[in-house]
């Protein structure tokens, strides 16, 4: 199980002017904000070819978008292919999401220091504030034997919080090296607490990072790293139903769904992706060819990656 609530991407315009600083090449920038009626938003919002970057300014009479234009696009693919020293912009562009995933997930996230930032929800402090339910723990996999040891053990675990909360008696002696009660109740929570329960984090991370993710994970055992289930997540939906369709789907899925995730995918990749009753035999295949048809952009593009402008 993961889930994926409030996310937000930020930097575009920055990154943009960044990208072409370079070449000083600001004038061939195309991207920027567009102000428009509300009757030009809903053809806007229609048209599958323009993805919404940001929006503010909305009053009676309009609001007010950020858009890329073609060139600034074109030129953002270019800079992709030709490799990580071309491709600075990427990581300017920064991602904010809340996340919940069980911890057996996180501790494979935690491979990947360098770009993110996360602020958990604590263990150690909160951990008994609240009641422990099946719901807080990824589950989806296990029957039998295994979903009833899951269950005994929420019991076990929700007696030794009413235990350190005081709601239920247990007469014993104070812990080892003058611990108290209450503490050793609590050492009871922390190392029975099983490596499915859901902890939520909000994290920090950019296009760079998400590329070296997607690119390690995108054909991983576990179900939270991909499940490539085809989604659709449009810029335009508003909170209430953007929340109501996140979570459904696997981190992979997720950065598949952020603006302009080709600069993170490959064009290639995420057209395989799409593709309709091809077993995991064929795609692996595919894959292949498209990383070969990647690395022959990067050598294309490598010596001179701004030879169309």
């Amino acid at each position: 199980m993961i889930k994926f609530e409030h996310t937000e991407v930020v930097g575009w315009e920055h990154a943009i002017r960044g990208m072409r600083n370079p070449m000083n090449s600001w004038e061939k920038s195309d991207s920027g904000w567009t102000r428009v009626s509300h009757e030009e938003a809903v053809d806007i919002y229609n048209d599958d070819s323009i993805e919404i970057i940001d929006e503010c300014d909305r009053d009676e009479e309009g609001l007010s978008f950020y858009i890329i234009g073609k060139n600034d696009r074109d030129l953002m693919m270019q800079l992709r292919n030709a490799g990580t020293d071309h491709r600075k912009f990427m990581r300017m562009i920064t991602v904010y999401v809340d996340i919940t995933a069980p911890l057996y997930w996180w501790k494979e996230f935690d491979t990947y220091k360098v770009g993110t930032v996360a602020n958990s929800c604590s263990t150690m402090h909160k951990i008994h504030a609240k009641e422990f339910a099946l719901e807080d723990f990824s589950h989806e996999h296990l029957h039998g034997p295994g979903r009833c040891n899951l269950e005994d053990t929420i019991k076990l675990l929700n007696y030794y919080r009413d235990c350190y909360n005081g709601t239920v008696v247990d007469n014993r002696r104070d812990g080892q090296n003058g611990e108290t009660v209450q503490k050793v109740f609590w050492w009871q929570i922390i190392q029975l607490l099983p490596s499915s329960y859901n902890q939520r984090r909000t994290v920090m991370l950019n296009y760079e990072v998400l590329a070296n993710i997607y690119k390690s994970r995108q054909n991983h055992r576990l179900d939270e790293w991909c499940e490539h289930e085809e989604m659709v997540y449009k810029n335009y939906m508003d909170d209430v139903e953007r929340e109501s369709i996140e979570g459904q789907f696997s981190f992979c899925d997720w950065i598949e769904s952020l603006p302009y995730s080709e600069l993170i995918t490959g064009p290639d990749l995420k057209a395989t992706y799409s593709m309709k009753g091809v077993n995991n035999m064929s795609i692996e295949m595919d894959l292949k060819k498209v990383d070969e048809v990647e690395k022959v952009k990067m050598d294309t593009y490598a010596v001179t990656p701004r030879n169309k402008e």
